[in-house]
């Protein structure tokens, strides 16, 4: 079976440029905030590892959600697609005048991968652990997976 997942080269590409670029997280903050107005919230993707077991049938997603307690996180299935988001508020007790350095972003962090055909949400479990979450869920479901025809 080909593999049901794409490579997001263009994130890998922006990450690359913003080091590049020799731009801090604070200077690239302010810019956007001066550029989209007071408010706006942004939207970022977690970074993810992908394993895929053809022995076991089982794909295994590792997101990093840092400092994110497990209540805040959402999976949600629609479409044979799975969504990973939280939304990460900025701390209002803290004054805006007093950093030097802020490099730690907040906002919506989303998510979504291509769920193989035939994934029944059942299947799919959920675990979390030092701010990694890891989602299984088969590779493929019997009735899908290629089958062997014998030549009389």
């Amino acid at each position: 079976m080909s593999n049901v997942f794409f490579y997001e080269p263009f994130y890998d590409l922006d990450r690359f440029i913003e080091t590049l670029s020799g731009a801090t997280q604070a200077q690239k903050g302010a810019a956007r905030q001066q550029s989209s107005g007071e408010g706006v919230v942004r939207s970022y993707r977690p970074r993810l590892d992908l394993h895929e077991n053809a022995e076991k049938n089982l794909v295994t997603a590792s997101f990093e959600f840092p400092g994110v307690p497990k209540e805040r996180i959402e999976i949600d299935v629609h479409n044979g697609k799975l969504t990973v988001s939280a939304d990460i508020k900025q701390s209002v007790d803290i004054d805006e005048g007093g950093y030097a350095i802020r490099e730690r972003r907040f906002g919506k962090y989303s998510r979504t991968l291509q769920l193989p055909q035939g994934v029944q949400d059942d299947e799919i479990k959920a675990s979390m652990d030092n701010g990694v979450l890891t989602i299984t869920f088969p590779r493929t479901t019997p009735d899908l997976a290629p089958k062997r025809v014998s030549i009389a």
